[in-house]
């Protein structure tokens, strides 16, 4: 019988890539969502019944438990970016990881791989950064051998980061900037995957990871690109971390003010707080390299996936062309 691996998370930006990966390479999966019924994406990824969507809910024990329960190996790769709701920093990226990772535990799971993030820090101003870093702790207290990994921003086609500000170029001639000089790593989806997989599968030693592509560029130099591929020009200006903290209490508390139904996915108030520190790979960590992978280029993927917010879509190349031709 194929093995089993349990991602918690398993639809979300990540973890679709490794349950895509790993039922590639033969194994069951079993992915633990909170709506199944929208994870139902996931099923085409094998043959019939080999990747399955159940219900979880991470801040419950006996929920974790029977997602897991069978499973050979386990992957957390639940994260928000956002308080809202019952779902906390704490809540989820502290609690919820300590909570897999004790249950594994006591299951007898042999493999898990834990998503962090680059700037997980304990005792981090940011409660984002810092929910990251107990995280970490709790799953090395109760799974010492886990694998963890730390990337940078991640980009893909269905990312929140390149689509998120190419998105603001279609109301907005002005693209207002907290952080413009902050420099940032930008790792590919499926590396990360990559690195998920290679640690499940036991073709690399456990420890923690830290994942960036081959190229470090600040926030404004990231998004003056994707004007570049989009064949838009805006205005971009780069704010005061004051004026951030100003626009991020407002939309805070939009918020807050609204009970949750206007959720604040522009800038929070923590989100200035990371901006303040770079997110690139530390001096001596482990890498991709050190899994065998080469890291893949930003400027590699996301054309493929940005031409959709050029003025003229995916008309605009046949009408360059056909500038070009009656020019000479």
């Amino acid at each position: 019988m194929s093995k089993l691996v349990t991602i918690y998370g398993g639809s979300g930006f990540v973890g679709r890539y490794i349950a895509l990966r790993m039922a590639k390479a033969g194994w069951r999966v079993r992915v633990a969502v909170r709506r199944p019924n929208e994870a139902l994406f996931v099923k085409p990824f094998g043959v019939v019944g080999q990747v399955e969507p159940i219900l979880c809910n991470i801040r419950d024990d006996a929920s974790v438990r029977a997602a897991l329960r069978g499973a050979d190996a386990v992957v957390n790769c639940v994260g928000i970016l956002n308080n809202r709701g019952r779902n906390k920093f704490d809540a989820v990226q502290h609690e919820g990881a300590e909570r897999i990772a004790r249950i594994a535990a006591v299951e007898g799971v042999k493999r898990m791989v834990h998503l962090s993030a680059i700037g997980a820090d304990a005792d981090s101003d940011s409660a984002y950064a810092r929910s990251k870093g107990l995280g970490e702790a709790s799953v090395m207290t109760y799974f010492p051998n886990a694998t963890i990994l730390r990337p940078s921003v991640v980009f893909g086609i269905e990312d929140k980061f390149f689509n998120k500000f190419a998105g603001m170029t279609t109301f907005s001639m002005v693209l207002p900037l907290v952080g413009g000089d902050t420099k940032f790593q930008p790792v590919y989806v499926d590396d990360v995957a990559a690195a998920a997989e290679a640690a499940l599968t036991g073709d690399a030693p456990t420890g923690i990871y830290e994942l960036g592509g081959p190229e470090v560029q600040t926030l404004k130099g990231l998004v003056q690109f994707m004007l570049g591929e989009i064949k838009r020009r805006r205005l971009v200006l780069n704010m005061p971390f004051f004026v951030g903290r100003i626009m991020g209490f407002g939309f805070d508390m939009m918020q807050t003010l609204s009970m949750g139904l206007i959720p604040n996915n522009i800038l929070t108030r923590d989100q200035v707080r990371m901006l303040r520190h770079d997110n690139v790979v530390s001096g001596g960590a482990w890498g991709l390299a050190d899994l065998g992978i080469k890291p893949t280029p930003y400027e590699a993927v996301a054309p493929d996936y940005l031409w959709r917010f050029r003025p003229s879509g995916e008309f605009s190349s046949i009408k360059e062309s056909a500038k070009k031709l009656r020019n000479t």
